[in-house]
């Protein structure tokens, strides 16, 4: 049975005519009103005709998500969460590629195609601080993904980078783990994500007494598991020891568990291996790679929310807000000792 006006406005302790209000947006609406209509909207699925109101409006209907790459499964899944979150409300996605072009990435934001649209939710590799001129350019709302950007006058959504790379490392040493391999550093990475990863990396030696060894930090420029299988090449044939990885994103973890196997390299007997960005293929890899989820389906839905609610109006007094998504350390083969005990979960292959 589909949700009704009626269960959004008994979910949110609200009139019918409240919700009714909201969707229409009306303007006199209490911001804590607002916001409880529009996170029960959200949680019962309830889907407004926003496309017909926008005929009323002015508004399309229609979103933008603009990211760097498809082919990096991390922003494939994170595209997929965002459009089930903007359908959850009627609303449509346009998907714009950046290539992690630095001058596209200025380029989609100047674009004719931001008048079709209603919103933008927007993930940059390269502008950064130093940028914010062309971000304040853009006059309808937009939201931020990822870490470039943390000055700019918008909402920004995104991950705990450094906790959950301490958290990742933290694991490693708790398995005895002594030379723990930086997998994926960015020399010239200043504000970014490699360089709050390692951050947490480093975070988590020093609390564990742990000296920081540099020959340890490995940089990969692309986090592909194309470069990581590289990397890792480089590494065995430098004879670096090593009994541990973490690795930047799972797509390196999984370049580098190709070689480590090819190489007769036992995981995780002989080297522990654990990612970042809990990506679908990890749950298939041999063996099957423990993670960091950082929150992406919470990512998703808090971008779409934070950015309908710049789109219909009411919080223009309301700053700009910061939304950092909760992560989870998920426990698979390639950390945890076989057969798969009681401390460590049985692989997730659902």
């Amino acid at each position: 049975m589909a949700t009704t006006l009626h269960d959004v406005a008994k979910l949110a302790g609200v009139s019918a005519k409240t919700v009714s209000n909201v969707v229409n947006d009306y303007p006199h609406i209490k911001q804590a009103t607002k916001e409880r209509v529009l996170a029960a909207i959200a949680e019962l699925g309830y889907r407004p005709n926003l496309s017909a109101r926008g005929l009323r409006s002015g508004r399309s209907g229609v979103i933008s998500l603009i990211i760097p790459d498809l082919r990096n499964s991390y922003f494939a899944e994170l595209a997929d969460a965002v459009m089930h979150a903007a359908d959850q409300l009627g609303l449509s996605v346009l998907i714009e590629l950046s290539g992690g072009d630095r001058a596209r990435e200025a380029e989609l934001l100047r674009g004719a195609r931001l008048r079709a649209v209603d919103g933008v939710l927007y993930s940059a590799l390269h502008l950064g601080d130093e940028d914010l001129a062309v971000v304040e350019e853009v006059t309808i709302p937009m939201v931020l993904l990822g870490e470039r950007m943390f000055n700019a006058p918008n909402d920004h959504v995104t991950m705990r980078n450094t906790e959950g790379a301490r958290a990742a490392t933290e694991h490693l040493i708790a398995l005895g783990r002594t030379r723990i391999v930086a997998f994926g550093a960015h020399r010239a990475d200043i504000v970014g994500s490699a360089s709050l990863r390692l951050a947490g990396y480093r975070a988590a030696l020093e609390a564990a007494g742990m000296v920081f060894d540099p020959a340890l930090v490995r940089e990969v420029p692309v986090w592909g598991r194309f470069d990581g299988a590289v990397a890792m090449r480089a590494m065995l044939d430098e004879g670096v020891a090593f009994d541990g990885i973490v690795a930047f994103n799972d797509a390196l973890a999984l370049g580098a568990m190709r070689v480590l196997s090819e190489r007769g390299v036992a995981m995780p007997d002989e080297v522990a291996v654990i990612g970042f960005d809990d990506i679908d293929e990890g749950r298939y890899s041999l063996p099957s790679l423990s993670t960091i989820a950082p929150g992406r389906e919470q990512i998703a839905r808090t971008a779409v929310s934070l950015l309908v609610e710049r789109i219909v109006g009411g919080v223009d007094d309301v700053p700009p807000r910061r939304v950092y998504a909760d992560f989870e350390l998920v426990r698979r083969e390639s950390t945890a000792s076989s057969p798969v005990g009681a401390d460590s979960p049985s692989p997730d292959v659902s």
